[in-house]
């Protein structure tokens, strides 16, 4: 894989530190990294989203999702079984991990359920007032008029 260095990209803006550090996370992403547990992203409405993630075995206890400088972290942790178990064939995966989801700027969780081997977050992007499109009016100034019509008075 290539390595691309955007210190240069760095010391040449300025205020765009978020898209060269979302850069940095693309490219420093392994191809092969560890794809457990699976997932899944969905649209749900026009501002609205859910993560699934299949957690089979983990009881609400052992789940935590927060929310951290605009990253949402959901990990997973599975309490020590003291039993001693043997096993003939152990399909179901229950090892800890974490998972991170990068948030757009405005995207908050609005809550998290756990039900049938399912975590499904909820996320809603809220777009301030002061930021969604408006429209300005337009409007006609009646001196400029009156004085075109003086114009071809006096001519």
């Amino acid at each position: 894989m290539r390595n691309f260095d955007l210190t240069p990209l760095y010391r040449a803006t300025v205020g765009f530190d978020q898209i060269a550090d979302m850069m940095d996370r693309a490219l420093a992403q392994d191809v092969n990294a560890n794809s457990y547990p699976p997932y899944n992203i969905e649209k749900t409405a026009d501002d609205a989203y859910r993560i699934s993630i299949a957690v089979a075995g983990f009881s609400d206890a052992d789940l935590s999702v927060d929310v951290k400088e605009s990253a949402l972290i959901v990990t997973a942790r599975k309490a020590e079984d003291d039993s001693e178990r043997s096993y003939l064939h152990r399909g179901i995966a229950t090892r800890a991990f974490e998972r991170r989801f990068q948030l757009a700027d405005h995207v908050r969780v609005t809550g998290a359920e756990h039900a049938d081997g399912m975590l499904h977050i909820e996320l809603m992007r809220e777009v301030p007032e002061a930021l969604k499109p408006r429209r300005i009016e337009i409007s006609s100034s009646g001196a400029k008029q009156a004085d075109v019509v003086d114009a071809k008075a006096v001519n």
